[in-house]
């Protein structure tokens, strides 16, 4: 495919998505009845539209429309693209761009400049304050990749040699001991033999900063209540080099942790009714993902007012239901991927409120400029 051709591509697809297709389907509907195109057209394609999502209500000012078409055209004239070099009219590429559309467009002001829905831009103002434009412009940018060495199986320069032998290039992160930053060769990651044979896995740094934070000592007894895909199960049995329990209220979420924990050579027994005393229950809860929406953009143009609340009461209620697993002297671990504060801070205070024999024995925020996601944590424990 020319690179004009993928951006017509990724015109069609942004259409689908505006329609309510959820952006991996439509992307993976458009591949599989495009057998022609080649793994880095998809992949060029698909950074397109990320790139987009990422900013949906700014290339849409910028390119005078919401369609598809209007968007590749905002976001053309967002990097200082040439539009008549990609609106070419030849082959499969997009038909030239027409007078009107060349007059068309704004520069985009306000929640529009921070690319997010008007509530949420007052929502970030409310609870980030002087940090709120920081932090939504870092959400408009792809995030970087990182992965977590292994420490079951390797160190960290060995792995950074066997990642390097496969054309993969990292450096070492300073916000976690096991964290590399990838700064050549990601796509190669998953046929990599350094993951292949378990002495990395793909985890943002802020993630592992947060398994960092906790402390661990040989034989405690722990549990991942909201264990998910096992990211922070597997990064809790490194440190711990030893058995971790893990559970989720849908065990579909775990599915693939067997082969993860197998991979990895990490001890995990997945639970489906946990029996305490643990000496840490980390509860990882769902959450809006808000800190993680360079990732996954499409996240804050779907979330809703009405969904931020039914987080918060889920997020309140499995706290409270954690409490009697813990035991007499243990620690509850409260995390989340999100920068709100109603999901943050809010919801420790409105805890200890309803729990007056619990105390907070610190809370940490990692931000976005810290280089990974945004994230929270607070370590809870009996008075």
């Amino acid at each position: 495919m020319t690179p004009a051709a993928r951006w017509a591509a990724a015109a069609d697809i942004l259409d689908q998505i505006a329609g309510g297709e959820p952006a991996e389907k439509a992307l993976t509907t458009w591949a599989r009845k495009s057998r022609f195109a080649g793994s880095k057209d998809r992949a060029a394609i698909r950074d397109h539209v990320f790139d987009i999502l990422r900013c949906w209500r700014s290339t849409a000012a910028l390119g005078g429309g919401e369609t598809g078409r209007a968007r590749v055209l905002g976001r053309l004239r967002q990097t200082g693209v040439d539009p008549t070099a990609v609106f070419t009219g030849d082959g499969y590429a997009l038909s030239a761009v027409t007078s009107e559309e060349l007059a068309a467009g704004s520069e985009p002001d306000g929640a529009v400049a921070r690319d997010l829905p008007d509530w949420l831009s007052e929502l970030f103002s409310n609870d980030l304050g002087d940090e709120a434009d920081a932090v939504s412009e870092a959400l408009r940018h792809r995030a970087s990749v990182f992965l977590r060495v292994n420490l079951l199986k390797t160190e960290r320069v060995i792995s950074q040699n066997v990642l390097r032998a496969d054309g993969i290039e990292t450096t070492v992160h300073p916000l976690s001991e096991t964290a590399l930053e990838v700064t050549e060769g990601a796509r190669r990651i998953s046929q990599s033999e350094a993951f292949r044979t378990g002495l990395i896995e793909m985890q943002d740094v802020a993630s592992q900063a947060v398994v960092d934070s906790l402390t661990l000592t040989p034989g405690m007894r722990c549990l991942d209540y909201c264990a998910g895909g096992g990211g922070k199960t597997l990064a809790l049995a490194a440190r711990l080099r030893g058995a971790i329990e893990a559970h989720d209220a849908d065990p579909r979420r775990m599915s693939d942790l067997p082969s993860r924990a197998d991979r990895a050579g990490a001890e995990v027994q997945q639970v489906a009714n946990p029996k305490g005393p643990y000496d840490l229950v980390l509860c990882d809860v769902p959450c809006s993902g808000s800190g993680s929406w360079r990732r996954a953009p499409e996240g804050k143009w779907r979330l809703t007012p009405e969904q931020l609340e039914t987080l918060t009461l889920t997020q309140a209620d499995i706290l409270d239901r954690a409490t009697a697993l813990v035991g007499p002297s243990g620690t509850l671990a409260y995390a989340t991927c999100s920068v709100l504060n109603c999901e943050n801070e809010a919801q420790i205070t409105q805890f200890l409120n309803r729990h007056p024999d619990w105390t907070c024995l610190q809370s940490t925020r990692f931000g976005l400029d810290a280089g990974g996601d945004g994230f929270f944590v607070a370590h809870l424990t009996r008075r």
